[in-house]
């Protein structure tokens, strides 16, 4: 069996920033159903690492949604304090290799490439060989057709076309996520997502609507595949998963693992 990650699943919880704030959003709507989690996204950042965290993915929302590094110094705050206990990986609005470059100085490890990639795979071949070990790119999908521009666009291309196209670039991991279950709690693709990993030889970091301890065992059923890691939101501050459990569920996992 090829195993694309010879360590435990990746558990990363997610720290959406908007004005300031630690927020999360609905099917990545902007504009209504946003939950302010905690006023002090630093402060939300040690609270994960505390428990155990050993990566953190972040979300400029501000930054998606204008293009510009809105929430770079409280990344950076959280980088300096955090970043010699945690990787980061960091997204929204990644459209300039300047951009790329200002995230990566302020002590990220990784940054996530989502519209960009899909609308100007020239920029993304070019971060690639300029920044290679440190890009992911994400793949909003809808019905398996990825999502651009918010959402709100049709690319007309599968996931799975477009992981085989961005691997071949030199991408370290896809961050797959299905938008219709996206801070849903409705459970995660997890089909889906491992039908991606089978296609690719990248590790996939699995996204959107996990609820609960159940939908962690089915990921941990599709870790030979490829999924790798997973980002956690809305279920850890709605307290439908309690971070603690999960990541004691993956350890045991692995340490029923034979071979």
């Amino acid at each position: 069996v090829f195993i694309k990650r010879s360590t435990t699943m990746l558990l990363i919880p997610a720290i959406d920033i908007k004005d300031g704030k630690c927020v999360r959003l609905r099917q990545g709507d902007l504009t209504s159903n946003i939950s302010v989690f905690n006023e002090d996204p630093v402060a939300q950042a040690r609270q994960w690492v505390e428990m155990g965290a050993e990566r953190i993915h972040i979300v400029d929302l501000d930054g998606a949604r204008t293009g510009k590094p809105v929430n770079l110094p409280i990344i950076r705050k959280i980088s300096e304090e955090f970043g010699d206990d945690v990787e980061i990986e960091v997204g929204g609005g990644m459209r300039t290799l300047e951009r790329v470059e200002k995230t990566l100085d302020a002590g990220v490890d990784f940054v996530v490439i989502g519209t960009a990639a899909v609308k100007a795979p020239g920029f993304l071949h070019d971060v690639c060989s300029q920044y290679g070990g440190s890009v992911i790119v994400g793949l909003d999908a809808k019905d398996g057709i990825v999502m651009t521009d918010g959402w709100t666009k049709s690319s007309g291309r599968t996931a799975i076309d477009l992981a085989k196209k961005f691997q071949d670039y030199g991408v370290d991991a896809i961050l797959y996520t299905d938008i219709s279950r996206d801070g849903m709690l409705t459970g995660c693709n997890v089909e889906a997502t491992a039908d991606l990993a089978r296609a690719i030889d990248i590790p996939v970091i699995a996204s959107g609507g996990i609820r609960d301890l159940d939908d962690i065992r089915k990921l941990l059923d599709v870790e030979y595949d490829g999924v790798t890691m997973a980002v956690l939101g809305r279920s850890l501050y709605e307290h439908t998963l309690d971070f603690k459990e999960a990541l004691e569920l993956v350890k045991n996992h692995k340490q029923n693992w034979s071979f």
